[in-house]
């Protein structure tokens, strides 16, 4: 199968439909930006608060809904700075609960493998007991770093497929 480019990074792109979700929906002071950098990078930063019942920064893309019939894993290249992130997808943007996959990052470039059926559903944090993502539907994808501490984080996207 070819890969599907679900979002490619340069000084072009439109980041219309992506999104910040800060812990301010809950009350947090949490705060964060996504924004392409010189390079056309894709870079989410801030700093995360435990103040007010928060800790979490969120990103997300919303998009046409694409069907991933017979895709395997999402590919991620991206720069990140040793912390742990998740990705997360939704196969309804209007479902409540989230499929999630944590994963930890270096300080150098890497190339993150997600296998589509290790994403598992949780929401507010909580594993949920349904099944794994099954891929046949994807309407969003989001980058979240909540790992119950105050940290400041930046992590760089230069692009998002699926295989």
């Amino acid at each position: 199968m070819n890969a599907i480019k679900i979002f490619d990074f340069n000084l072009e792109s439109d980041l219309e439909n992506w999104k910040v979700v800060n812990d301010a929906v809950m009350g947090g002071v949490s705060e964060s930006k996504f924004y392409l950098n010189t390079n056309g990078i894709g870079t989410f930063e801030g700093k995360v608060s435990l103040e007010n019942n928060g800790g979490f920064c969120a990103v997300k893309y919303v998009f046409e809904p694409l069907f991933l019939k017979s895709a395997t894993h999402f590919c991620i290249r991206l720069k990140g700075d040793g912390k742990q992130y998740q990705f997360r997808v939704k196969t309804n943007r209007t479902d409540s609960h989230s499929y999630v996959f944590p994963f930890q990052t270096t300080t150098d470039w890497q190339t993150i493998e997600i296998p589509i059926t290790e994403l598992y559903p949780a929401f507010r944090g909580q594993k949920l007991n349904l099944p794994n993502y099954d891929g046949s539907n994807l309407e969003e994808i989001t980058f979240l770093i909540g790992n119950k501490k105050e940290e400041s984080f930046q992590l760089l996207i230069d692009s998002i497929e699926v295989k």
